[in-house]
């Protein structure tokens, strides 16, 4: 039994180191993933998709609140040719990036983007996807507006059987002259007449004077 007793020592130091070096891998997966970088976690427009058109902005959604230090977060979006379609600086949001677009662009549209870890650690990556152009609608042909009753030009059915209007034009004037001429020379016989008439009177008054001063009588010479 004596010479048994050194052999139980090793094993049980043994046993001992094999359980801390498990405790260790366990302690070290367990913590390995709390101290991972965060990670995009989404995008919108999505990764590999088509819009309509370039939206008004991008948007990246990470896993974790991100650092918002000054020049630590970069949006590069650019479309097939290169030409840059960002609007000013990106916003940091906890862990939403959003940067504004503007321009226009048809096909491939590329992202490049990089930001700050919660730990610290700056990340980045980059995606595209597809802006078509937008539809333009035709415009529609015009229909004229129909003339209303009262701005109608044309003359009506009961304006057509109507009498027409009394003749003011010099071709009626030579209708009146003859009564002009007549109504003239009537005025005039009348007043010969009445002269004639008071020429005679007169006459037989003087006749009358001279009968009775015995200068008119048949007798005298």
């Amino acid at each position: 039994m004596s010479a048994q007793q050194p052999l139980r020592i090793p094993r049980r130091l043994a046993a001992a180191v094999a359980g801390l070096a498990l405790a260790a891998v366990g302690v070290l997966t367990v913590a390995a993933p709390a101290s991972a970088h965060d990670e995009l976690v989404s995008t919108d427009p999505v990764a590999g998709s088509t819009t309509t058109g370039l939206p008004e902005q991008l948007t990246l959604t990470y896993s974790a609140a991100l650092l918002s230090d000054a020049g630590g977060t970069v949006v590069e979006v650019t479309d097939a040719a290169g030409t840059s379609l960002v609007d000013g600086a990106p916003v940091v949001a906890e862990n939403v990036v959003t940067q504004a677009l503007t321009g226009t662009a048809d096909g491939q549209v590329n992202v490049v983007w990089r930001v700050v870890s919660s730990d610290g650690h700056p990340i980045s990556g980059e995606f595209s996807f597809t802006a078509t152009p937008e539809a333009t609608a035709e415009p529609s042909p015009s229909v004229p507006a129909e003339p209303t009753p009262e701005a109608s030009t044309e003359p009506s059915p009961e304006m057509t059987t109507m009498a027409p209007p009394a003749d003011t034009s010099d071709d009626a004037a030579p209708a009146v002259w003859p009564w002009v001429i007549g109504a003239v020379g009537l005025v005039v016989l009348i007043a010969l007449v009445v002269w004639l008439l008071g020429a005679r009177a007169r006459q037989q008054k003087q006749l009358d004077r001279d009968r009775t001063a015995g200068r008119g009588g048949p007798g005298e010479r």
